[in-house]
């Protein structure tokens, strides 16, 4: 089991994490994408990483706008897959809005 990252180890991450805060036991962002369609492509891409990878966030729809929430719960909260998978979410986000 991934091990659970302490406060400073949070909050170092979310240094490098743009956009991204720490609400309770998650990493979350909250992102407008230029369009409903850019925003479910940005859900389809996100949805291979997170295959690919075995470890998926929790991921609010609402028409352009996107909110991601990363924890991994088997663990009981943050850990450094949760910041891996946030960089490759924001990634996939800077990419569709340039």
């Amino acid at each position: 089991m991934p091990r659970l990252l302490d406060d400073d180890e949070i909050t170092a991450a979310l240094g490098d994490l743009p956009g991204w805060e720490r609400e309770d036991d998650a990493l979350v962002r909250t992102a407008a994408l230029p369009s409903f369609p850019a925003a479910i492509a940005v859900v389809d891409r996100v949805a291979a990483i997170a295959e690919e990878r075995d470890h998926h966030p929790d991921i609010d729809i609402r028409w352009n706008t996107l909110t991601f929430r990363c924890s991994t719960h088997s663990a009981g909260g943050i850990t450094r897959l949760d910041v891996e998978l946030a960089t490759s979410i924001s990634q996939e986000i800077d990419a569709a809005n340039s």
